[in-house]
């Protein structure tokens, strides 16, 4: 039997890829902190993996492939330190944000890295690209590299993605506030389709980097398929990115904020080339699918609950009501 750790595993993502190697018929043991179950039928090994001796209970059996998932660096230095001789295959799931520039559209997995973090305060981007210069230093001939782009569907835990198809439905016949911004780019990934790459690569012992990013296309016509998903028959209002910036609206994510919305000087971070992907066989479900089902895991949770990212209802007619 195959015998595969998570290291996490309990989580939005690393559950669905411990399901994976589940279903497949492997033994999965997911390291995690703990406050959150395993996928059914896998071992749950409960530690902290600031504890330098956490790995310990696991050094002891070779492993057919390891899964890290971290955004530390130090984290994953440690890892694979610990279990790096013992695994026949490491995953690393870094991300599209490694990458030291996005301004160039179309690149691929050549393009330049972020410098490598060197402590813990350092910021994502350093972190995943020190998790992976790790991973290349005592992995080079037997490691993958996953970079994602934005991971999207139901459960996501920033709510960006569902914010939009969850706002028009809101809204049904009422005005959402849009940046006026309609060649602005959007690229993302079913968190499924991530997991299923993950799995894969583990399985056919891949070796290299991937961007798991799925196909670039404008905002705008993102809109128009949340609009249509969504049952939205009311205006969409386009106010100007220097009006938003002014009146506190935030790019991206968190409070206050147009999700998925970034800085015009960013064409890169949403064109990422998926050419590798599409060789490895990666699928890409149709975005209308992905919409679909981050609806209905919204209108599950409430359509106007409390979001870790976006408009309150009230501050966005507020904004409305004050545009010129």
């Amino acid at each position: 039997m195959t015998d595969v750790l998570l290291l996490g595993g309990t989580g939005w993502l690393g559950a669905r890829i411990a399901e994976r190697w589940l279903d497949a018929g492997a033994h999965v043991t997911c390291l995690a902190r703990g406050g959150r179950e395993a996928p059914y039928g896998a071992r749950l090994v409960t530690g902290d993996r600031d504890d330098p001796a956490v790995y310990s209970v696991l050094a002891d059996r070779q492993w057919d492939e390891v899964v890290d998932i971290s955004s530390r660096a130090s984290h994953v230095a440690a890892a694979v330190a610990a279990l790096g001789g013992s695994a026949r295959h490491w995953t690393y799931v870094s991300s599209v944000s490694a990458y030291a520039s996005n301004t160039d559209p179309g690149a691929d997995e050549s393009a330049a890295l972020a410098d490598p973090a060197t402590s813990d305060a350092d910021d994502y981007a350093r972190q995943k690209s020190g998790g992976e210069a790790a991973v290349r230093a005592a992995l080079a001939h037997r490691a993958a590299v996953i970079r994602p782009g934005l991971i999207v569907g139901p459960g996501d835990p920033t709510d960006r993605f569902g914010y939009w198809v969850s706002r028009l439905a809101l809204a049904g016949a009422g005005p959402v506030l849009i940046p006026d911004t309609p060649r602005a780019g959007v690229q993302v990934i079913d968190v499924d389709d991530v997991a299923d790459v993950a799995h894969a690569v583990g399985r056919e012992m891949f070796v290299g980097a991937v961007n798991a990013v799925g196909d670039p296309l404008h905002l705008a016509a993102f809109l128009d398929e949340a609009r249509d998903v969504a049952g939205h028959t009311g205006a969409l209002v386009a106010a100007p990115p220097d009006w938003l910036v002014q009146h506190d609206v935030a790019y991206w994510a968190g409070p206050r904020s147009l999700p998925l919305w970034l800085p015009a000087d960013m064409p890169g971070f949403t064109s990422r080339s998926n050419a590798t992907y599409r060789l490895l066989g990666g699928r890409l479900r149709p975005l209308r699918t992905t919409l679909e089902r981050a609806l209905a895991d919204e209108r599950s949770r409430g359509l106007d609950r409390p979001r870790a990212a976006g408009l309150r209802r009230d501050d966005e007619l507020a904004l409305l009501a004050e545009l010129p």
